[in-house]
């Protein structure tokens, strides 16, 4: 039979609509992957304050466990392109989001629930921790570390010899033969600085990471391509 013109033209809107609805559940499923790849999650730090993060459980477990910790007044999305691919790689992932205000001291504690909260589940596996931090949260990241024996490994972006008194050259000091991974923009004279003075302390493997790119802490995520990648094979040969 001839189709005619008209009967084109509903073919057509039908047609049209189909596509949509496709999308529209594509979009959907999308979302609700994305949805399943992380969880809401709160805990208590020892001075009763309540903090939340978002939690992606490891692949296989139990598994190594990793604390991400953002930069000043940003929060813990800033890490989910990050936590996703250290999931799937196998670790457990907690991305915390620090308690209000700018009293920085107090943000030490939010790093010691977040620890806790992982060392209290199943699927982790204690003494194998690892911390990342961006800008002020590297600071915190080998403050906290250079106190506690259970983290293995860190990874430091951007950071900084003194971030509002949170000062990082006796600590990586104290850190001592673990390994660490530094990573920063050669544009970013300051951090670029520490990340090489850095390098100088202590008997561990110091493992530098410089791009050309305009960015600061987790800016660079996105500025260098390679980084993310670089971050997951660093924690993968030096927690699993």
């Amino acid at each position: 039979m001839r189709c005619t013109s008209g009967w084109s033209a509903r073919c057509a809107i039908i047609c049209m609509r189909c596509a949509k609805v496709a999308l529209a559940v594509g979009l959907l499923l999308s979302i609700g992957i994305d949805a399943a790849a992380q969880r809401r999650v709160t805990f208590r730090a020892e001075d009763g304050a309540i903090l939340t993060g978002a939690y992606y459980e490891p692949s296989q477990g139990p598994a190594p466990g990793i604390v991400l910790l953002h930069m000043l007044r940003r929060s813990h999305a800033d890490w989910d392109a990050v936590a996703s691919e250290l999931s799937d790689a196998g670790f457990a992932v907690v991305a915390l989001d620090y308690r209000g205000g700018d009293e920085l001291g107090a943000y030490a504690l939010d790093v010691r629930a977040a620890k806790a909260f992982l060392r209290e589940r199943s699927d982790v596996i204690p003494g194998r921790i690892g911390l990342a931090g961006a800008s002020v949260g590297a600071n915190l990241a080998v403050l906290d570390a250079a106190s506690d024996p259970g983290v293995r490994s860190i990874a430091l972006l951007s950071p900084g010899i003194d971030y509002k008194g949170l000062r990082t050259e006796a600590a990586m000091k104290k850190f001592g033969a673990r390994p660490a991974l530094l990573a920063g923009s050669t544009k970013d004279p300051y951090a670029a600085r520490t990340i090489r003075h850095l390098t100088t302390i202590g008997p561990g493997v110091r493992e530098v990471r410089f791009t050309d790119a305009v960015a600061h802490g987790t800016v660079l995520l996105s500025r260098d391509p390679e980084l993310i990648p670089a971050l997951v094979d660093w924690f993968k040969r030096t927690l699993l």
